[in-house]
C-alpha cells in the first residue's frame, strides 16, 4: 500500500492484495480528494483480492470546505480525466501485480460520475460500479456506444432520488441503449456519501457492505 507515480502523467495509491496479484480495480475519489478515506477504499479492495489503484485528479489537494471542494470538481478537464483513467488502466494491466487483462472502476459522489463514464474512454475497463453518481458535466458527450457487452452497477442513495432520480435513469437508459448491461439498486434511508464512514452523519454500514458486495460480485464476474 504505497503512494506512486505509476506514469509519468498519473500519480496515486496503490493497494495490492496480499498474494501480490490481482483484477485490477480503478477507485476513483470524491470531490474532497484523494484523501485517507479513498486511500482506505482502496485497501478494503485489496483486502478482498484486488489489485487497487486510486488516481489522484488533485495533485495532492485536499480539502474539507464544500466550496473548495466544487471548485476543484468544476476546474477539472474532461479530456485529461479521461487521460488519466485511460492511462492508468493501461499502466496497471502491464503490471506484474495484475492478474487480468481487463480492469473494472469505482467511484463516489464525483467519482461515481467519473465511474460512469470510465468503460466510454477505454476498452480494457469492461465494468463499472457507481456509488451515488454527480454528473456535473453538462456539456460532456460520452461515447456511450463503447458500453456495448460491458456492464454497469449504479448504487444511488435515497436522498438524492434514488432509482427514480432524472440522472439516474438517463445514465441506465444511455448505457443499456448502447448494448451494456445495467443494474440499479436501491438502498431505502440513505443519504448521499452513505458509504463514507468518516462522515458519521450520513454513514450507513449496511447498505455501504451491501453495495461493496455487489461490486465484489460484478468485478468477480467481469474481470477476467
Amino acid at each position: 500500500m504505497t503512494d506512486i507515480a505509476l506514469t509519468e502523467t498519473v500519480q496515486g495509491y496503490l493497494a495490492i492484495p496480499a498474494s501480490g496479484s490481482g483484477p485490477v480495480v480503478v477507485v476513483i475519489q470524491e470531490w474532497w480528494g484523494m484523501n485517507d478515506q479513498i486511500r482506505s477504499t482502496a485497501d478494503r479492495f485489496a483486502a478482498a483480492g484486488f489489485t487497487a489503484f486510486a488516481p489522484d485528479f488533485y495533485n495532492g489537494v485536499v480539502t474539507r470546505e464544500p466550496d473548495e471542494a466544487a471548485k476543484l470538481m468544476m476546474g477539472l478537464e474532461m479530456p485529461r480525466v479521461a487521460q488519466i483513467v485511460a492511462d492508468a488502466v493501461a499502466a496497471l494491466l502491464a503490471r506484474p501485480e495484475a492478474s487480468s487483462s481487463v480492469a473494472g472502476v469505482t467511484g463516489y459522489c464525483m467519482g461515481g460520475g467519473l465511474a460512469l463514464l470510465a468503460p466510454t474512454v477505454s476498452d480494457a475497463i469492461v465494468a463499472t460500479s457507481a456509488y451515488y453518481p454527480a454528473t456535473p458535466w453538462a456539456d460532456y458527450q460520452p461515447a456511450w456506444a463503447e458500453y456495448a457487452t460491458k456492464s454497469a452497477q449504479i448504487h444511488p442513495s435515497e436522498g438524492d432520488g434514488g432509482p427514480t432520480a432524472p440522472h439516474i435513469v438517463a445514465a441506465a437508459d444511455a448505457i443499456s441503449g448502447a448494448g451494456g448491461t445495467v443494474t440499479v439498486f436501491d438502498y431505502p434511508g440513505t443519504q448521499h456519501a452513505f458509504a463514507n464512514d468518516v462522515r458519521p452523519e450520513v454513514y450507513d454500514e449496511p447498505a455501504t457492505d451491501l453495495a461493496f458486495a455487489r461490486t465484489l460480485e460484478l468485478f468477480g464476474a467481469t474481470l477476467r
